[in-house]
């Protein structure tokens, strides 16, 4: 679960970098990046862990 926390805010800090730099091609590439990465740790919380015994 902190992985996910971490994961989520990197993702958020990047979003906001690209938000800043967005009238150029590269902010909006580092925009969706940062994007994605939110996406991808929010699903991560919401994911059950397969347990094998």
């Amino acid at each position: 679960m902190p992985t996910s926390w971490v994961v989520t805010g990197l993702g958020v800090i990047v979003s906001l970098l690209g938000w800043y730099l967005t009238p150029s091609a590269w902010g909006y590439g580092i925009f969706g990046f940062g994007l994605a990465h939110i996406v991808l740790g929010l699903l991560d919380m919401f994911r059950v862990p397969v347990r094998r015994h």
